[in-house]
């Protein structure tokens, strides 16, 4: 069918919501948790400029960093700021400095080649004392905005800062704030993090002479172990990573980008990917196929999630808290039967056209009564990606009746990132026809700017569905086999089963939750034993899985 633009005129809600900033690298650009001081929650917000710094790239960069209530969003002024720089446990910069209007502009000139025994004394500033404040560093002249750093006045940072890839942990103090002089009463520390980039080359070798070129481009540590399995066509690497609850508790996501030439068959745009760490399968949000940025080439994004980082060690269990190393596995899957919608949007106040569009993409191979992965990519009028979407988005059946809205995922922030500027959705689509996706972005960018802020939708037609063998990974039924005889714990039995619900591999029908209270009944042990021993099929399944939403034990 030929997909049709329906502009909306009061069908979709227009959400009004302030989500916390995420750089598309992942950890550029974040507010840090917030603290009571004076009868307001103030916290820290830290930007890295350029945007997707690349190790190599440039020779300077922008540190800034912003004091502010989070209630009103003011800056806070007259700010006396302690700022450490560490990697991997080392030192590499700690100075005060001092702003007039609370927003602290530093330019970090980075350099390599130190041979000190700590690192930190390499490092060199610039800037002058502040008369009211010994020590803290001060540059007088033109304040600095986001638009003028070529010329305006910012003490400098000259040293192994930012000079190499990596997980860079920002340590700031709050010594003083509202007065040059004006001490807080208790110091207010804040940590984060800043990932800078760096990119390693790789050869695929799939025969005597054939070699593809592959860049991995990391975010996070030097990767390595780069190998290439032909029987498969999948690729491991491997990446220092602490994995102990305490470590993974402040990592918001690890990302790392695979640059494959797309005319290498196995990883062509139409490929079905699955991807993998340390052995256990992640979500299809977490595992994001780019054809789009760059010619010829497919980019494809490990966004492994806080949450999916967790979910990994529960179904490891503690023994791997103690692990070292991350695993990567990418493996391609079958072709997809790729079916699109596109369309623009038009802006909320009289629906006009803008410069963004939408392209919508799903597998025909799914049909009704499924819970289909749509993708949602976001474009400019150059046809460019627009990285750090915060978009919601409405499923609406041919009666007008809203089937599904984002906005029940989180009540309190109906809004989704998407922040390489595509982002999959598992929607369950129960009958098949004609259905309308309404599509609203919000805000775009580090500065949660309304440009590419619009309105728009798209007529999709799900026909029947198509039968298809179960693809309930393994390990899941080995984890119910290992329940049912209390070798694991009921938590990861259940993480296990979210995770298939969350990836639409089991549908479940609207269930309403109950409220957690009670625990897991026999049966249900019984069914799960069953289940994993091939007895009862899927669908017998989720009706226990169901009891279980009902009762709160799962929270889908």
């Amino acid at each position: 069918m030929s997909i049709l633009l329906v502009v909306i005129a009061g069908t979709l809600a227009i959400f009004a919501a302030h989500p916390t900033a995420l750089g598309h690298n992942g950890w550029v650009g974040n507010h840090t948790p917030n603290i009571s001081y004076e009868d307001m929650e103030v916290a820290v917000h830290v930007d890295v400029t350029p945007y997707d710094l690349t190790v190599g790239g440039v020779d300077e960069v922008n540190l800034k960093i912003r004091f502010f209530d989070l209630l009103t969003d003011n800056t806070l002024d007259q700010v006396t700021y302690r700022v450490e720089v560490w990697k991997n446990g080392d030192l590499l910069a700690r100075s005060l400095f001092y702003d007039d209007d609370g927003i602290l502009y530093v330019r970090v000139l980075p350099e390599s080649d130190c041979d000190a025994a700590e690192l930190n004394q390499c490092t060199n500033y610039g800037g002058s004392e502040h008369v009211s404040v010994p020590e803290a560093l001060y540059v007088f002249g033109i304040e600095c905005n986001d638009d003028n750093l070529d010329i305006c006045a910012r003490p400098t940072i000259t040293g192994p800062v930012f000079d190499k890839g990596g997980l860079y942990n920002i340590k700031i103090d709050i010594e003083g704030a509202s007065g040059p002089k004006v001490q807080v009463a208790e110091r207010l520390t804040y940590d984060t993090f800043v990932s800078i980039a760096q990119e390693q080359n790789f050869l695929i070798r799939t025969g005597y002479t054939e070699e593809i070129p592959v860049v991995v481009k990391t975010y996070y540590d030097d990767v390595g172990n780069f190998a290439f399995d032909p029987s498969d066509n999948s690729i491991t690497f491997d990446m220092p990573f602490d994995w102990s609850p305490e470590y993974v508790g402040m990592v918001p996501v690890v990302h790392e980008e695979i640059r494959i030439p797309s005319s290498f068959t196995p990883y062509s745009d139409r490929m079905q990917l699955k991807g993998y760490v340390n052995g256990i399968e992640i979500g299809q949000r977490a595992l994001l196929n780019d054809p789009y940025s760059m010619e010829e080439t497919n980019i494809i994004h490990f966004l492994v999630s806080q949450s999916e980082l967790e979910r990994i060690n529960a179904v490891l269990g503690p023994d791997h808290h103690a692990n070292k190393n991350m695993n990567f596995r990418l493996v391609p899957v079958h072709d997809v039967s790729k079916k699109f919608a596109e369309f623009h949007l038009v802006d909320t106040v009289n629906f006009a056209p803008i410069q963004t569009s939408i392209r919508l993409s799903w597998d025909g191979a799914y049909g009704a009564n499924q819970t289909i992965p749509f993708e949602f990519a976001f474009f400019d009028s150059d046809g460019q990606l627009i990285p750090d979407v915060w978009y919601a988005y409405s499923v609406i059946d041919e009666s007008d009746q809203v089937l599904f809205s984002s906005a029940v995922i989180d009540p309190s922030n109906p809004l989704i990132p998407a922040p390489e500027g595509i982002d999959i959705q598992s929607i369950h689509v129960p009958t098949e026809g004609i259905f309308r996706i309404d599509v609203h972005v919000a805000k775009t960018g580090l500065d949660l700017d309304a440009t590419y802020s619009g309105i728009g939708s798209a007529l999709v037609e799900i026909g029947p569905a198509q039968p298809a063998a179960s693809q309930i990974p393994a390990w899941v039924k080995s984890n119910a086999a290992l329940w049912t005889e209390g070798a694991i714990d009921d938590a990861v039995f259940i993480q296990a089963i979210q995770f298939l619900i969350q990836q639409g591999i089991i549908d479940i029908p609207p269930t309403e939750s109950g409220d957690g209270s009670g625990g897991i009944p026999g049966w249900v042990r019984n069914n799960a034993m069953l289940w994993g021993e091939g007895t009862i099929d899927d669908v017998v399944f989720t009706y226990a899985i169901q009891f279980l939403i009902r009762q709160g034990i799962i929270v889908v």
